[in-house]
């Protein structure tokens, strides 16, 4: 695609601005995760009495309006950003509200609202949206004294982690936690505040271990292998070493054959045993050009709110990308996070493609927005 550098119309203004090589990236893993998905999710289709692609095709139908999403909100500005999260946010409190109070139990936990054929997960959404209000009031914070930003910042956190835990969704806590700690640190809070967060994230930690079977039995589970049940996990590791360096080839696996969650959680497992250990360290490396693509953005950018949201958004990817591929392969306790733009789920496809349409609308070029590293001076960039 090219466009005449006379064109005004906003398509051609979109083209000349956005992020075209992360695009393409992102493009690119979307489609690498319907691959896998096609690999992993028909056995698991027929073992709960579905067609054999029924996974297949319902990541298909929920791949193309991703996409459109995506491209949709890296249309949009930084002020049109900031709206967007706030109603994305505001509604998906509610929903979740309503799925803890009314939500039929899934496993144990109430964080599914079904409408329709359809199952949505309200606090994916409210992800993206989170991190960037946060970095919003992070920034009035920092920029205006007077203005009780940090403060709305912490309770903003504590509402939602509040639900969070509610449901219970305590992976789901750990990486908002993680992320929210990340950009409390980048907004340039004092380390005393800092440590203070620390420990009473510790002291959560704790008190869900003592308090919460599930969480026990999890934690236990993966400090002393033999004491609890970890077949999933124990599965998609012999599931790796099966597929050594190249793989068995697509279709090949046979260790994800009993995987139950091969489609979703442990579908870097079912990567590495069809594709090899290669195709993974491929995948860690796209992740990895992912995030350092967005913080490379937020260090040149001007504007406070702009480089706490991009650099926020790109921890979220990086972190959730990163624990699940420590889970898969027995780094961390199970805690059913999906690879973002790869694992099977609806939900969380519009919530990745929520948050990389607003890096990359973040991040466009914008005249005066950008400053040029050079040797250690800071020089204005057109």
């Amino acid at each position: 695609m090219s466009f005449r550098r006379s064109d005004a119309r906003p398509i051609a203004e979109w083209w000349r601005t956005v992020d075209r090589l992360l695009l393409a990236t992102v493009l690119a893993l979307g489609f690498a995760g319907l691959l896998l998905t096609l690999a992993a999710s028909p056995l698991v289709a027929v073992r709960i009495g579905q067609p054999e692609h029924h996974f297949v095709v319902r990541q298909l139908l929920f791949l193309g309006p991703a996409i459109g999403l995506m491209i949709a909100i890296s249309l949009t500005g930084v002020r049109e950003v900031r709206r967007l999260s706030l109603a994305i946010f505001l509604v998906s409190i509610c929903l979740m509200i309503i799925a803890i109070a009314f939500g039929a139990p899934i496993k144990g936990a109430t964080r599914w609202l079904t409408v329709g054929p359809v199952s949505i997960q309200p606090s994916e959404f409210a992800k993206p949206a989170f991190v960037v209000l946060s970095a919003w009031f992070f920034a009035e914070g920092t920029r205006r004294r007077d203005q009780p930003g940090h403060l709305v910042a912490v309770l903003l956190y504590l509402m939602f982690a509040a639900l969070l835990v509610l449901q219970p969704d305590f992976g789901q806590t750990m990486l908002v936690t993680l992320v929210w700690g990340a950009l409390f640190f980048m907004a340039g809070m004092a380390w005393i505040w800092s440590a203070v967060i620390g420990a009473v994230s510790m002291a959560g930690l704790a008190g869900a271990y003592i308090m919460v079977p599930h969480v026990t039995q999890r934690v236990d589970s993966f400090l002393h292998p033999g004491s609890g049940d970890t077949f999933q996990v124990d599965t998609a590791r012999e599931a790796i070493l099966n597929g050594g360096w190249l793989g068995q080839g697509p279709g090949e696996g046979t260790v994800k054959r009993i995987l139950p969650d091969a489609h979703t959680d442990f579908i870097f497992a079912v990567a590495a045993e069809e594709f090899g250990i290669i195709a993974c360290v491929l995948l860690v490396l796209v992740f990895a050009f992912i995030v350092l693509r967005g913080m490379s953005h937020a260090l040149r950018e001007r504007d406070p709110f702009v480089r706490l949201a991009a650099a926020g958004l790109s921890v979220l990817i990086g972190v959730q990308a990163g624990i699940n591929m420590a889970v898969n392969l027995g780094l961390a306790p199970a805690k059913g996070m999906t690879l973002p733009m790869v694992s099977y789920g609806g939900s969380s496809l519009i919530s990745v493609a929520i948050a990389i349409g607003m890096i990359l609308a973040l991040t466009r070029r914008r005249p005066g927005s950008r400053v040029m590293l050079d040797g250690g001076g800071i020089g204005a960039t057109a």
